[in-house]
Formats: structure tokens, C-alpha cells, sequence
């Protein structure tokens, strides 16, 4: 009699049945592939190193990470990385601005280092954003990331001033919500920010592989319940870093509804400043918590405001458990994460609104793979035309 296999608590079969096998596979194999990311950047470590080595040389280097939606938000939770781990100027563009006002965002005189993040590598703006460079900046390098070695990023021409990284290929999301690709982009991203460090890394990798399969094998019957309530809203919240993830998690949730949950994200003390009043009594309320005591101090004074007037639904913290334990509904604890920074801390972070979005799509009634009825989003972005660029500015 075959063996009635469960994945995140649920059936294989109901799964395949009910086009919810990609996601929850690509969720559940998270902490895996994290682990096979840093194996595919050993190995090409020297080579890497090599193209870094030189382009760091260089005076004056703009560094501008970007990408389209969800791999845009892996450039802003970067940022500060990269400006800490190489000492040069770094800034997060999204590619959607890039292509649309480039004059606005790349510097014509100054040598500039591109790091585009990309699933699929066909995005109309990743290649547009890459394309447009190349015409704007007098001199370009390109660093690639991506999920797919088919994708026609991965397929540029061979030369001096690229370098494409594709991560393993169980990191190319067959559904439509990026999980394992979001997660995997941003993890290499922080390897390459430190690849001296890299064998110094391996520890660290394993402690949010270990973080990752406690919250898959712990705390996923407990998030499904969470996911029942009848909220239509979600506020998500971060500090530094984790506002990103924020982001990405309001983005997880709304997608994965289709709509039906309206996501907002903040940091706690932006979220005072007017987008406070969105909280309704439906509204599901997730806080990111940072490691960082200072910011804490921050955190624990909304989370505090937040529970003493009773706003939402439901309050759920994810991270390391503080004084801020007996102001939530549920604290999801990750073991071992102390010893993280927050950048590190950001790749296990986003795993509970992953899993939270993914039951909440079937909690709807609605199939994560293809949540989208309408057909209004979709797995690669449609309907871009990307126009011939003409610069009419000499520098800037």
C-alpha cells in the first residue's frame, strides 16, 4: 500500500489534486537548498572572487542591486550589506524604475557594478534594466543571479565584464509565488557580499537550515489555524533588513489570496506616521523581530501600544522571544538565531508568511500553484514593452 506522504501537514495526493504541489515542495525544501546554495558558491568561489576582485578596485564604484518585484525586495534587504562588506557606494533600484527613468538612477561617468536578481531570468524589465545599462554607463559590469540557466539573462554573450551565477535548479519555482527562489537569491547574495568568509559562512548556513526545518516541522499546524481566521487585511512589520521581508511577506500573502487579503508592510516606526489607521478589527497583525537590541527598544514600544488598545484580529511575532512575548497572540521562536545578523536572520524570517500565505490561498479556496482566477498576475510578468532607449542627457 503506497505510503500517504504529507507535505506541510497535508496530503501529497490532495496536493497534486488541488494544484498546491509546487508551492508547498518549493516551501518545505527551503532549508535544503539553502544548503546547496553555498555548495554551488564554493565551488566557483575563485572564479567569482576573481571578477569581484577587480571590480572593486575600482574608484568611485556604484554598486545597484536590482530586479522586479520580489527579487527587488532581495536588493533592498541588501543594501546595507553590501555597503558594510565592500566599503562602496550601493544602492537598491528596482528594475521597473531603472527602464522607465534611467537617467535617474545610473551615473554615465561612474563605473557601475549591476547585480540583478532574477527567477526566471525573462522578466521584460531584467533584461531592459541590463540592456539599458550598457547604453547609459560608460562602464558597466554585470553580475547575474538567477534561477534559471535557460533564461535569456543566463544566455547573454560571454564577456569580461559579466559574470552569471545560477543557483541550483530546485530554486526555479514552478508556482507562481516566489518562495525557494526568493530565499535561495537572497542568501547568495549575502555570501557573495563576504565570499572571503565563505568556509566561515557554512556554519551560519547551517544554523538557518536547521531554523528553516524547525519552523516547517513545528510551527506549520499552529500557522494553518492562524491562517483560518477571517481576516482581509495582513500588516506586516520589520526593522532594517527585515522591513524588506516585510515587504516580501505582505506581497506572499496578497498574492497567494489572490487578493482577497489585502497586505501592508512598514517599519515600526514608519508605521506610526499615518499607515497606523489600515489596522481594523480584521486585520491579521505579523511582526518581524530583529536581533538587534536598539532597534528592539523600537519594536517593543508598538508591539506594547498595539496589544494595550487591542488592535486586530491576531498579533504574531516570528524571531527571537523578548519581552515583547507577552504582548502577542503566538510567538513563532526560531532556535539558534541569535548568533545571526539581521541580513542572515532575513532568509529564515520570511518562512512563516510563506507558509501563512500558502494556507490562507487554500483557506480561500483557491489553488497556491495558480491562485490568480483573473489571470491578472502571473508566474512571468506579461504585456512589458520595453522601448528603444535614447539618452538626452550628457552626464550626470
Amino acid at each position: 500500500m503506497k505510503e500517504d506522504k504529507k507535505i506541510l501537514g497535508i496530503s501529497e495526493d490532495w496536493l497534486i489534486k488541488n494544484k498546491s504541489i509546487f508551492t508547498a515542495s518549493e516551501i518545505s525544501g527551503q532549508p535544503e537548498l539553502w544548503s546547496d546554495t553555498w555548495k554551488r558558491l564554493f565551488h566557483v568561489k575563485n572564479d567569482l572572487s576573481l571578477f569581484m576582485k577587480n571590480i572593486l578596485s575600482e574608484d568611485n564604484l556604484d554598486i545597484v542591486l536590482t530586479g522586479a518585484g520580489s527579487s527587488a525586495f532581495i536588493g533592498e534587504a541588501l543594501e546595507s550589506y553590501f555597503k558594510r562588506y565592500t566599503s562602496k557606494s550601493t544602492r537598491a533600484v528596482h528594475s521597473t524604475d531603472i527602464v522607465s527613468s534611467p537617467e535617474d538612477y545610473l551615473y554615465k561617468e561612474r563605473p557601475t557594478l549591476l547585480i540583478s536578481f532574477a527567477r526566471s531570468g525573462n522578466s521584460p524589465e531584467s533584461v531592459g534594466a541590463v540592456d539599458i545599462a550598457n547604453q547609459v554607463c560608460n562602464k558597466v559590469y554585470h553580475l547575474i543571479i538567477t534561477c534559471n540557466e535557460r533564461g535569456k539573462l543566463a544566455s547573454q554573450p560571454k564577456k569580461d565584464n559579466t559574470f552569471c551565477f545560477v543557483l541550483p535548479p530546485a530554486s526555479n519555482d514552478k508556482s507562481l509565488a516566489m518562495t525557494g527562489s526568493f530565499t535561495a537569491m537572497l542568501l547568495s547574495g549575502i555570501l557573495i557580499a563576504r565570499l572571503n568568509e565563505i568556509n566561515v559562512l557554512k556554519s551560519k548556513v547551517e544554523i538557518l537550515s536547521s531554523a528553516g526545518e524547525y519552523i516547517i516541522n513545528h510551527h506549520a499546524p499552529r500557522i494553518r489555524e492562524i491562517a483560518s481566521l477571517n481576516f482581509n487585511r495582513a500588516v506586516f512589520l520589520g526593522s532594517g533588513p527585515l522591513k524588506a521581508i516585510a515587504r516580501e511577506a505582505h506581497l506572499k500573502v496578497q498574492e497567494l489570496s489572490d487578493g482577497k487579503v489585502v497586505g501592508k508592510h512598514d517599519s515600526y516606526l514608519g508605521f506610526r506616521h499615518g499607515p497606523k489607521a489600515v489596522i481594523d478589527n480584521n486585520s491579521l497583525i505579523v511582526y518581524h523581530l530583529c536581533n538587534d537590541e536598539y532597534a528592539r527598544r523600537y519594536e517593543y514600544d508598538l508591539i506594547k501600544e498595539i496589544h494595550e488598545r487591542r488592535d486586530g484580529i491576531f498579533r504574531l511575532g516570528i524571531g527571537k522571544a523578548g519581552d515583547e512575548k507577552e504582548f502577542v497572540d503566538e510567538m513563532i521562536e526560531l532556535p539558534g538565531i541569535e548568533v545571526l545578523d539581521e541580513t542572515m536572520l532575513a532568509v529564515c524570517s520570511i518562512v512563516p508568511s510563506q507558509i501563512l500565505g500558502f494556507y490562507k490561498s487554500i483557506n480561500v479556496g483557491l489553488h497556491p500553484d495558480e491562485p490568480s482566477v483573473s489571470g491578472n498576475i502571473s508566474r512571468v510578468v506579461k504585456g512589458v514593452t520595453i522601448y528603444p532607449y535614447y539618452s538626452n542627457v550628457e552626464s550626470l
